[in-house]
């Protein structure tokens, strides 16, 4: 991926290889004025560390140059190395509020998602599957302890300036998702909201308080909303710079809505939980990346519920779904 500049702002983009189809993993030295800032920070592996040390030497900066960290949200290929670079370079890092209690592991919180999930999947149907992966969650509080950031984070909302950014809510993905759009630029770092070769997946994820955040519902409006800025380069974490984001952006629509309609025909074919369709429609997937698939599904059934074409009943304690 090449440097890119515009008006006087340069972009040093750090591109490091990642799996489960994602191509690679992006994050960005922007620098602009006297500022070095670190937009999101890969993964916590040398890869990432190394990929950020070349681009620095290559470009004549040093570590002690970086200004700040922007995060788009806290999932742990888009923070990997803030406790690194913070622990020898003390810097500002900038996250929306809601990614506050995941990177810094608040105990509570954390307790309230395994039980989320633990209902969810109960609900849901999902037997064996569902156990394991709860299983794995519980198990993950204590072993995933040392991901937790030891930096002093800054929060920042939507509607806020920073720097030569404006800050866009853009929940879907994850309820914490922000991008950064730079409109004299007609720029926008946007983490997942927007991938060229592959959809960004909905996440099903509880609120603070543990209520399921209907995430495919907030993922449209998001890609809604993000159609009318005006941006023609979207900066994405994974894959290609992305330089005709409403022609993606009306794609990805089409296709969440050819999605929804496939999964309303398996409910009238009498497919009617959640686990049964997740296994019907992603067969080969299922097992291997169950915690996606559930999203999806869930994702769509909440959506086709909130339209009205579907509706739920519950029998001994499973969620049963029926097209109306």
């Amino acid at each position: 991926m090449q440097i890119v500049e515009r008006d006087g702002h340069t972009v040093y983009p750090i591109v490091v290889p990642a799996g489960y189809g994602l191509e690679t993993c992006n994050f960005y030295l922007l620098e602009h004025g006297e500022r070095l800032t670190l937009i999101d920070a890969g993964m916590p592996d040398k890869s990432s560390w190394e990929g950020l040390m070349e681009v620095l030497e290559k470009n004549n900066f040093h570590l002690h140059d970086i200004t700040e960290i922007l995060l788009t949200h806290h999932h742990i290929d888009h923070v990997g190395l803030v406790n690194q670079i913070t622990e020898k370079h003390s810097v500002p890092v900038y996250v929306h509020p809601l990614a506050t209690p995941r990177l810094k592991r608040d105990a509570q919180f954390l307790k309230i998602r395994v039980d989320f999930f633990e209902q969810l999947y109960r609900e849901m149907n999902c037997g064996n599957q569902g156990e394991k992966q709860v299983h794995y969650l519980k198990a993950s509080l204590e072993k995933n302890e040392h991901q937790k950031l030891t930096a002093d984070i800054t929060p920042i909302q939507g509607g806020m300036s920073l720097f030569d950014f404006t800050i866009i809510e853009v929940p879907g993905h994850a309820p914490d998702q922000i991008a950064f759009e730079d409109e004299g630029r007609q720029w926008c770092f946007a983490g997942d909201q927007l991938i060229k070769h592959i959809s960004s997946n909905a996440i099903v994820e509880p609120d603070l308080e543990g209520n399921r955040i209907q995430s495919l519902i907030d993922y449209k409006k998001s890609l809604t909303a993000f159609k009318d800025l005006n941006v023609d380069l979207v900066f994405s974490g994974h894959g290609e710079l992305i330089d005709n984001p409403k022609q993606l952006i009306e794609a990805r629509l089409e296709k969440i809505e050819k999605k929804s309609q496939k999964i309303k025909k398996l409910i009238k074919d009498g497919i009617l939980t959640g686990n049964e369709l997740a296994q019907q429609l992603y067969e080969r997937q299922y097992e291997k990346q169950f915690p996606l698939v559930m999203s999806e599904i869930i994702g769509h059934l909440d959506a086709l519920e909130a339209e009205g074409q579907i509706e739920k009943r519950m029998k001994s304690g499973v969620w049963y779904y029926y097209a109306i």
